[in-house]
């Protein structure tokens, strides 16, 4: 009875090694793509009660470029970004970041992996200074996010990096100022400057430049070129002059579906973007739209 018993006990070992073993073979692997293929998205869809907002969209962004997702009114375009970070749930489709299959990850998951997103209204702590703002961003790398009884000296040695962001958007002699006091267009550079506290891989900006001055737009429009040199940007804009001036690849929705894609000398004079944008084929595109 005793040698029937371990010969169960053994039974049940080996059949629990091999339930590890299918469980392992049947985990998820990366996706095969292409190396200059920093993020794509297969068939990309989002309906609504019925309203398809993004229809089955396939995007590639070739790394160490930047790309624009532009297109009218109501395109789907930020509704494809909050799928690509996951602040919306694909209805179907997939989304492929470094060949690996990120369509079921959470939010905070993405963002880990290096895919930073900025929006379209700004989002800073109106009366934090500058230097905190962007000490705020970085705070996470500490460990100490939710340390409330810590001083304030306690973040001191984060304050050589921050300079070195606010450097970086131009922004190193509002360190002091009060946020509250800046600009509509610096309170823009100091946003990208909490994007760039995250180390991102992928830079995803939505509308970067809109509600803003010319002066402040070609200041948004030199910053993203510069913060591009060592990353990818995949940009939602409506300014056809930025899109013309920075995008290396450019991808028109209309409708939740994609236009066309293509460098903006073909995109501009495609028949189809300019009566999408103008209403009519013989219009020309070009400035805010």
């Amino acid at each position: 009875m005793v040698i029937a018993c371990a010969r169960g006990l053994a039974r049940g070992a080996i059949a629990l090694r091999l339930c590890g073993r299918s469980r392992q073979a049947a985990s998820p692997r990366p996706v095969s793509m292409s190396i200059d293929v920093i993020l794509e998205t297969r068939r990309l869809s989002k309906e609504f009660k019925g309203f398809v907002a993004v229809d089955q969209v396939d995007l590639q962004v070739r790394r160490g470029t930047i790309h624009a997702l532009i297109g009218p009114n109501g395109a789907g375009k930020t509704t494809c970004f909050n799928l690509l970070t996951k602040f919306l749930t694909p209805t179907a489709g997939q989304i492929l970041f470094n060949g690996t299959d990120i369509t079921a990850e959470a939010p905070a998951h993405i963002a880990r992996r290096g895919i930073v997103r900025s929006f379209q209204i700004s989002a800073v702590f109106p009366h934090l200074s500058v230097l905190e703002n962007v000490r705020v961003a970085l705070q996470r790398k500490l460990g100490t996010s939710f340390h409330f009884w810590r001083s304030e000296a306690s973040l001191q040695p984060l304050d050589e990096r921050v300079h070195e962001l606010l450097r970086e958007v131009d922004l190193d002699k509002y360190a002091d100022t009060p946020t509250v006091e800046l600009s509509y267009g610096r309170k823009r550079a100091l946003e990208i400057a909490t994007t760039l506290a995250m180390d991102p891989e992928l830079m995803l900006l939505d509308e970067p430049t809109q509600g803003m001055g010319l002066e402040d737009v070609d200041r948004i429009r030199q910053l993203i070129k510069k913060v591009a040199a060592r990353r990818t940007v995949l940009m939602v804009e409506h300014n056809m002059s930025v899109v013309a001036s920075i995008a290396d690849t450019i991808t028109v929705l209309q409708r939740g579906a994609t236009l066309a894609e293509g460098p903006y000398e073909l995109v501009s004079k495609n028949p189809a973007v300019i009566e999408a944008y103008m209403g009519s084929a013989d219009a020309e595109l070009k400035g805010p739209h």
